[in-house]
């Protein structure tokens, strides 16, 4: 019996600093987040979600869509560049610093640089030796950018710009990060894919947009009117295979509107301090497969993205 007391204060003791560390103290750190806006409070990021998206995502939650879609875009990595801007009017002390820096590049081909601006002159290093390497070539009045390269294959897909943060789900009840992806990343989808009449005919027939698309039709979102004075213009153009009889027309219900507002609210392309964004945007790739190289964005030490 003497050895119980402690065996219980240690289960209990272990179980509230467990608590506390994995629930309470993260859970006061994301409930005091607010919106993040620039200087002058014109730009806030995340707005609340339009009535519209609202019920949209209800009617994703409804149909289990986060069973094989994520929300949740993985960054691996973050590198860097170096961008020549502006060669200044010293340019015999640049292209010094050029071969310095470059020793396999020639001075003919240094010189040449100075007429292909902007150049990238390194890539794919740390941020304290692309710093470095920026100062070095700021000779004069010669400009030298850091720019910060988010790196991953979730990015590389094009799913997003950058790495999903707390501050993208500010409004959001349930959050639905999703655990599977059967489906590609849906977090930026409003981005890449701002096309209404694009998703709803994703939705009606999945393979008509997505070549051997493993996600089943949502049909029942839809219902077929016959055409009275003149066609409906939600009406869905389709293939003469999967079009209604003639005088007929498909047409989506309030709630395939309601998704489709909901899947266009869902934007995370705010250049956040956390997450430098990434430009130039990717293009859309809907499969699971990488697709092109990660963008880049400007961001450096001396000057971080915007707030």
């Amino acid at each position: 019996m003497k050895g119980l007391a402690p065996l219980i204060r240690g289960i209990l003791g272990t179980f509230g600093f467990s608590w506390l560390g994995l629930i309470l103290i993260p859970n006061y750190q994301i409930g005091h987040l607010d919106p993040q806006m620039d200087e002058e409070a014109t730009d806030v990021y995340p707005l609340p979600r339009s009535g519209m998206a609202e019920r949209g995502r209800h009617v994703y939650v409804a149909n289990g869509c986060a069973y094989c879609h994520s929300q949740q875009v993985y960054q691996s990595a973050t590198v860097c560049e170096v961008r020549l801007t502006e060669a200044g009017t010293n340019q015999p002390a640049l292209v010094s610093a050029l071969l310095q820096l470059r020793p396999g590049v020639s001075e003919v081909e240094a010189k040449q640089w100075l007429t292909q601006l902007p150049k990238t002159v390194l890539q794919g290093v740390k941020i304290e030796a692309a710093d470095a390497v920026v100062k070095s070539l700021r000779v004069g009045d010669a400009k030298a950018e850091l720019w910060i390269v988010p790196v991953g294959p979730d990015i590389e897909r094009g799913w997003g710009k950058r790495r999903t943060v707390a501050e993208d789900f500010l409004y959001d009840y349930p959050v639905m990060l999703g655990a599977l992806r059967i489906g590609p990343d849906l977090a930026n989808v409003g981005e890449r894919r701002p096309d209404a009449n694009w998703h709803l005919r994703h939705l009606y027939a999945p393979r008509l947009e997505v070549e051997n698309s493993a996600m089943p039709p949502y049909r029942f979102l839809f219902e077929t009117h016959r055409i009275e004075r003149a066609p409906s213009p939600d009406a869905l153009m389709l293939p003469a295979s999967l079009a209604p009889p003639p005088g007929y027309e498909i047409v989506p219900k309030p709630e395939a509107k309601a998704l489709v507002g909901y899947l266009a609210s869902l934007r995370a392309d705010a250049p956040l301090f956390v997450a430098p964004l990434t430009v130039p945007p990717l293009p859309p790739a809907e499969t699971n497969a990488p697709a092109a190289a990660a963008g880049t964005t400007n961001a450096s030490p001396a000057s971080p993205p915007p707030k």
